[in-house]
């Protein structure tokens, strides 16, 4: 029972997801509902939302009944056989559901790929026939990327675009192509642009190729507004001649001017000549559509009532009475006349202010002052240089010595005379005249001094590389010695190697009274050799390098000048691991004899077994 029922759960939850999440087209704004008519079919979209309803409806019902035919039954195998049958018979009805769920799915795909159109927005739409320059103007005015060819319907959907204008935000949409013919022979995409002609409040930009390079003559471009003015009711209208940098617009003869001229009048439209490859135009057009649109938004609002009640309502306009009927001039102060007079006359003279500079340059936000003019220098000719900057209102060249070379020369060769002189060696007569200030300063400058000396002699020097023993023989390496200024006595014992082992072997046998003859005898010679090397007496004889390290410098490692500084620093060294208790080098260190996971682990069956 608990099966059966968290199926169905299952699978109603499912179910009811899907139908939720699908809009309902009689709830969703007009325009998206006859949208989804055009593009999904509405009838095939809702016949598929209602079988899915009725399959979860079905599989419902079948968990009730077989719910109560296990609830009876008289053994384990008659419930088990129910269950089968319960589960077997809800699969069956979701498999029915494989053509609905595919439509569906497709549906879901091309929903998430429509663009985000508002339709209560402020919006401009651009429609007319196929490759007139809609998609040209839209990527002109907006930040959006549509594909433009010169070819008829490259535009087959709807694109929507945003701009800012008067500091708010617009939304342009891009419409396909329209045909002229019947509504009922119109495909569906001609149909999106029907749609959105229909149902948005927007203003909309009908465009004309004067050009006639769109492959429709004018006429019939006339003739298609004709069928679709009935779309533009209660909106606003503006008609664009476009292409005029082909065939200008005072090019076209006087009948085509007074054809346009007329069909704008009757949808009571403006005509506006533009170009989008020239930019002739373009900003005037989409200045003059927004505007147009705001104030019919204005007028809808304020007649509907809508604005006497929002913003009327929180307005207090006061009229003052009028107390009696004397005569009142206007009273302007005498320092404002005079302030007027003097600004006329520093017209005359013809003094322009920034403000006008402002204007006449690209106004705010693209005009900069130069407040360079206004600097008071010495020479006016110093205000534009740029180089050396102006510093707190002052030119850093003003203070700029130009024989400061010479002079700092000049002072480091006194500077060294005084030296030579000895001017700065201070005696013990000399220490007992400074003040109490300068006797402090001179003992911070020891200190340091001494800090310094410390701290480069705590290193301990080591034998260079080029002086490695390896490779060389014992006259090159005491010679070498010699040159640096270390001993050479011992130095066969620090040869390393074959040669070093095999006179450690002859010396412990007798010295020169082994020799070796013929191939036994040198195979004999290289096996004592390497028992020597590899055997743990001599190993134990021979000190670690952690242990050799914390003895101290040996008396062939530094020269005997720098002995008694390296001793020094080691034993400093040393002093600090023993305050603090650290860890040194020489340290006895117990590692464990088998790693964790050689020492862990289950013990197999014969193990245990012989253990036992």
């Amino acid at each position: 029972m608990r099966k059966v029922k968290f199926t169905e759960q299952t699978v109603n939850e499912k179910l009811s997801a899907i139908l939720q999440d699908f809009p309902r087209l009689d709830d969703i704004h007009p325009f998206y509902a006859d949208l989804m008519n055009i593009l999904y079919d509405r009838d095939h979209f809702k016949l598929a939302l209602g079988q899915i309803n009725t399959a979860k409806n079905l599989i419902s019902g079948l968990s009730k009944d077989y719910l109560r035919l296990m609830k009876y039954g008289d053994s384990l195998y008659r419930c088990k056989q129910l269950k089968r049958a319960a589960l077997g018979r809800m699969c069956t009805v979701i498999k029915k559901l494989k053509a609905s769920l595919g439509y569906l799915e497709e549906v879901r795909k091309h929903l998430s790929r429509l663009p985000a159109l508002d339709p209560s927005t402020r919006t401009l739409l651009l429609t007319g026939y196929p490759n007139v320059g809609k998609s040209s103007f839209m990527n002109k005015v907006t930040r959006a990327d549509v594909d433009v060819q010169p070819y008829a319907f490259t535009t087959k959907a709807l694109f929507v675009g945003h701009m800012d204008h008067r500091f708010l935000r617009w939304q342009v949409v891009d419409t396909p192509g329209i045909l002229d013919r019947p509504l009922e022979e119109r495909n569906t995409i001609e149909m999106q642009a029907i749609t959105a002609l229909a149902h948005l409040q927007c203003c909309v930009l009908y465009f004309l190729d004067v050009s006639e390079q769109c492959g429709y003559p004018l006429d019939q471009q006339l003739k298609l507004f004709e069928s679709i003015r009935p779309l533009f009711i209660n909106k606003q209208v503006i008609i664009v001649a476009n292409k005029i940098d082909v065939v200008p617009y005072e090019s076209l003869s006087a009948h085509q001017r007074e054809a346009i001229e007329s069909v704008a009048k009757k949808a009571d439209a403006e005509v506006i000549p533009m170009s989008n490859v020239s930019d002739t135009n373009v900003s005037a057009l989409k200045t003059k559509a927004c505007d147009k649109l705001l104030e019919a938004r204005v007028e809808a609002k304020v007649s509907a009532g809508r604005m006497k009640d929002d913003v009327l309502s929180r307005l207090n306009v006061a009229v003052p009475k009028p107390r009696d009927n004397a005569p009142r001039e206007v009273c302007i102060p005498e320092s404002v006349m005079r302030a007027r007079a003097g600004e006329a006359a520093m017209e005359g003279h013809g003094r322009v202010t920034e403000k006008q500079l402002m204007w006449s340059n690209g106004g705010p936000g693209v005009y900069a002052c130069d407040y360079r003019k206004y600097y008071l220098l010495e020479e006016d000719e110093w205000r534009y240089d740029v180089i050396p900057t102006i510093m707190d209102g002052k030119n850093v060249l003003d203070f700029f010595d130009a024989d400061i070379e010479e002079s700092l020369n000049a002072l480091e060769a006194e500077e060294a005379a005084m030296e030579a002189e000895g001017l700065y060696d201070m005696d013990e007569e000399d220490l007992e005249d400074l003040d109490e200030e300068e006797k402090a300063i001179y003992d911070a400058i020891k200190a340091k001094q001494t800090i310094a000396r410390n701290q480069s002699h705590q290193t301990t020097p080591s034998i260079p590389k080029k002086l490695q023993v390896r490779g060389r023989s014992k006259e090159a390496l005491r010679s070498q010695l010699e040159e640096v200024g270390l001993p050479s006595e011992g130095v066969v014992e620090h040869m390393r190697g074959r040669k070093r082992n095999r006179s450690a072997s002859l010396k412990r046998e007798g010295g020169d009274q082994m020799e070796v003859e013929g191939e036994e005898g040198a195979v004999k010679a290289g096996r004592t050799a390497s028992k020597s090397r590899s055997g743990s007496a001599g190993a134990s004889k021979r000190p670690s390098r952690s242990q050799s390290a914390t003895r101290g410098p040996t008396s062939t490692s530094v020269a005997p000048t720098q002995r008694k500084q390296v001793a020094k620093g080691v034993k400093s060294l040393q002093t600090k691991i023993r305050k603090y208790a650290r860890a040194g080098e020489a340290d006895r260190r117990h590692y464990p004899k088998l790693v964790k996971h050689m020492n862990s682990g289950k013990s197999s069956l014969k193990t245990s077994t012989i253990g036992r």
